[in-house]
């Protein structure tokens, strides 16, 4: 169920061209399942996903949610079904992004046959030699400040998208009644606080 209400929203959304409307909520089922029952249910949402948008949209579209939505969506669903930390999951879950979105770059480039990565590092170069001149400097920037620029840009869209992510799905799921299955600090501080108080009440 989880997988045909995502797969036939992704369809619609990529018809209709509102997809950035709702691609905060494009790996919210991988996630419900592997919270709700275990990782190997998440891991088959994702993969029933995949293989309806094969058959609905074909195999560009069902990779290209594969890896900016169904590979985060596994990994988040993962960590918290494990009980990680928010710090660890939100790492993880940047790289995991950032991955998928450089695998993305490089099967695109691959359809097109062109060179996407190519095309960025020179509008990175171009925009940084217009502001060193603008600000009379006569610096031509190398290519690894260019590649740190890149990543750094690259981390700092994945980290803000899976931050947004973390915050909506824990508001979210905790509206569903799932709070139990979920590992938000607050709750933690507020159990640790308050077992340190039991504690210091006992001793007394």
């Amino acid at each position: 169920m989880f997988a045909a209400v995502t797969g036939l929203v992704y369809f619609l959304s990529n018809s209709l061209a509102i997809e950035n409307y709702f691609g905060c909520f494009f790996s919210l089922p991988i996630v419900i399942s592997s919270i709700r029952w275990n990782i190997a249910g998440g891991r088959k949402t994702m993969v029933a996903t995949v293989m309806l948008l094969f058959i609905l949209s074909g195999p560009v579209k069902a990779l290209t949610y594969f890896l900016t939505h169904g590979l985060v969506g596994l990994a988040m669903g993962s960590l918290w079904r494990l009980g990680a930390s928010w710090r660890l999951s939100i790492f993880l879950c940047t790289m995991v992004r950032a991955l998928g979105l450089i695998g993305y770059v490089l099967t695109s480039s691959f359809l097109i046959r062109e060179n996407i990565l190519a095309v960025i590092t020179i509008n990175i170069h171009a925009s940084l030699s217009y502001v060193f001149t603008a600000m009379g400097l006569n610096i031509m920037p190398s290519m690894s400040l260019i590649y740190m620029i890149f990543g750094t840009v690259l981390l700092l869209n994945s980290g803000f998208f899976v931050l947004l992510l973390h915050l909506l799905y824990s508001i979210f799921l905790t509206r569903l009644g799932m709070k139990a299955s979920l590992r938000l600090p607050a709750c933690s501080i507020g159990e640790s606080k308050h077992g340190q108080s039991n504690s210091g009440g006992a001793d007394m």
